[in-house]
């Protein structure tokens, strides 16, 4: 957690680290991807077998220079197939022989047919290859129960029963053990195929939660909320966070619920109204937390159950009318947009003693950090500091002080003014399990560079290794075949002062 004062601009700013103080565990899986059946994500995105560049791709058809940036990053968790795909999408059709997998008509961004060729199998193959564990969405749309339950034997199940031996004869003797399975997605919003009131949708999630858990008790079960500070997210949470112990076979300790998902997307046209943007996540974070202890009090859930977490399982920089989701949502990201995911990581880890679980969405060629050619990928503005998060930023929060001026202006969206502080200087700080202290500021100001003073930054070595993330100007981005935007490395003494350029992303590096 990062603390806040606000300053006037003519005084001194400062920032004060903690690195001794750690407060609670960043979940690795904040840094999830997601993978959807839409634009060029999936189809020439992770699975290009008709690209005549023959390098590129592996014998399953896989780009492996996709597959490499995913190791680069370390993903832990991908999540797939949707996404608003997911709501008219039956997994039976996306396995067996490809020569008779049957064609679909695909509704949600309608765009395509859906040929099937890559499906659970395929999938599961590319996770293993990344080394990533695979994050299941049901389909709350046109499926049933009954296929939700199929769908987990195929994937889980030991046992000699019809799916898991359907499994074992399309080549796969031993279960995948996937272990994140959702609700459905954004069954709230009407572009959904079967939008649902909350009261249906809690019904509904509460009795599929139960047989599912019934069938495999170790998978987690992720709730579909929405932003996290609505009627729906409230509803649905006291209606599915219950002590149950029937339908937890007498388990004391268990839930039929382990997360509760939330999406937001944030955009402005203004450079630092973007950038200041995902401050409205991390309040959606902080009333979400609280809807779920309200519901555990009003249930009067025994603390012998774990407290249910947030799964951020969407959330990025989109302008669906700048990049249509129809048209396959290819964002062309400027620097404004890589300060925007800073911030949004910055929330992440402020907020890790509430998130179990974070995807970008979405991970390849769809509003993405990385973008596929017939000749390579190009690595986007967004990509640069989601590296640097992905690499570093791990291990536990620890305390933070930042005293700073403020952006006073209009915000994007307008509650944020209202409902949160929006300093110029965001920042956070984490400590590896290796004691090495990471902290990132994201300098939101366009024109000023901020001179701090940095207190508990005194390393060890003498050295502070730091990393910088800037540009010419903010409309800047690498899509023109030119790499303009990157990280830059240098050197601090960790001592006084430290200036943060204007419009730029910084993480310093030390051993305490």
């Amino acid at each position: 957690m990062t603390t806040f004062t606000k300053i006037e601009e003519s005084e001194q700013a400062t920032i004060q680290v903690f690195p001794s103080h750690k407060l609670s565990k960043i979940n690795d899986n904040v840094y999830g991807g997601f993978t959807e059946h839409m634009g060029r994500c999936v189809y020439g995105g992770l699975y290009d077998p008709e690209n005549p560049n023959k390098d590129l791709i592996d014998k399953n058809g896989f780009r492996k220079d996709v597959i490499d940036s995913f190791k680069e990053l370390n993903v832990p968790v991908v999540r797939y197939p949707g996404g608003n795909f997911v709501a008219t999408y039956h997994w039976i059709d996306g396995v067996g022989p490809k020569d008779q997998r049957p064609k679909r008509p695909e509704l949600a961004w309608r765009a395509r047919a859906e040929s099937n060729q890559f499906g659970t199998d395929e999938f599961m193959k590319w996770c293993e290859i990344v080394g990533t564990e695979p994050y299941l969405a049901l389909n709350f749309g046109t499926g049933t129960l009954d296929e939700a339950l199929a769908w987990l034997e195929y994937c889980n199940s030991t046992r000699d029963t019809y799916y898991a031996n359907l499994r074992r004869k399309n080549g796969r003797e031993e279960p995948y053990n996937v272990k994140y399975w959702a609700l459905g997605n954004e069954t709230w919003g009407p572009w959904q195929v079967e939008m649902m009131t909350k009261e249906d949708y809690g019904k509904k999630a509460y009795q599929w939660a139960k047989a599912l858990k019934l069938l495999d008790p170790t998978i987690k079960l992720i709730l579909c909320g929405e932003t996290g500070h609505s009627e729906w997210d409230f509803h649905t949470l006291k209606e599915c966070i219950r002590y149950d112990l029937h339908g937890l076979g007498g388990d004391m300790t268990a839930s039929l619920i382990d997360m509760h998902s939330i999406h937001v997307y944030t955009a402005s046209d203004d450079p630092v109204k973007n950038a200041i943007a995902p401050r409205s996540a991390e309040r959606a974070i902080e009333i979400c937390a609280g809807l779920i202890d309200l519901a555990r009090i009003q249930n009067k859930v025994p603390n012998s159950v774990p407290r249910q977490t947030i799964c951020f399982d969407e959330w990025n920089v989109w302008d669906p009318k700048r990049a249509p989701g129809e048209d396959g949502a290819e964002e062309t990201y400027t620097l404004s947009d890589a300060l925007a995911v800073a911030i949004w990581l910055n929330v992440f880890v402020r907020q890790s003693k509430y998130i179990g679980m974070a995807n970008i969405a979405q991970s390849v060629n769809v509003i993405a950090p990385l973008m596929t050619t017939q000749k390579g990928v190009i690595k986007q503005t967004i990509w640069w500091p989601l590296l640097l998060f992905c690499k570093y930023m791990r291990g536990h929060t620890i305390a933070t002080h930042v005293s700073s001026a403020a952006y006073e202006g209009e915000t994007e969206p307008s509650w944020i003014r209202s409902a949160i502080d929006t300093p110029w200087l965001d920042v956070s700080a984490a400590v590896g399990d290796d004691g090495v202290v990471s902290m990132v500021v994201v300098n939101a100001h366009k024109t000023n560079a901020q001179k701090v003073d940095v207190f508990g930054t005194k390393p060890s070595s003498g050295r502070v290794q730091v990393y910088s993330i800037t540009g010419d100007s903010w409309d800047v981005t690498n899509m023109a075949g030119t790499q303009t935007v990157g990280i830059k490395e240098s050197q601090w003494d960790g001592n006084g002062s430290y200036e943060f350029p204007n419009f730029s992303i910084t993480m310093l590096r030390w051993t305490p």
